[in-house]
């Protein structure tokens, strides 16, 4: 299952957000999204777990958590619509 991630501390890496999850279950892929120019964390990122049950385990953990001082928004992600 894909989540998404918001309100993600600029400085954090894709391990520690990998770690983050990684306590509720097997993660397949954590990535950060960043700036196309500037190559800047834009504060939002996606994490892929391998079972359902962990994953929605880990949403209701984490979601309006604290992760490095910032509350972060975790929710399963939507399908991206057709441009």
């Amino acid at each position: 299952m894909n989540i998404f991630v918001s309100g993600l501390p600029f400085s954090l890496t894709r391990e520690e957000l990998e770690s983050a999850f990684s306590a509720y279950g097997n993660v397949t892929s954590a990535r950060i999204i960043k700036d196309r120019e500037t190559n800047r964390s834009r504060g939002f990122g996606f994490v892929e777990m391998d079972s359902d049950e962990a994953a929605h385990s880990a949403i209701s953990a984490l979601d309006q958590s604290e992760l490095k001082g910032r509350r972060i928004n975790v929710k399963v992600a939507e399908e991206r619509a057709p441009r």
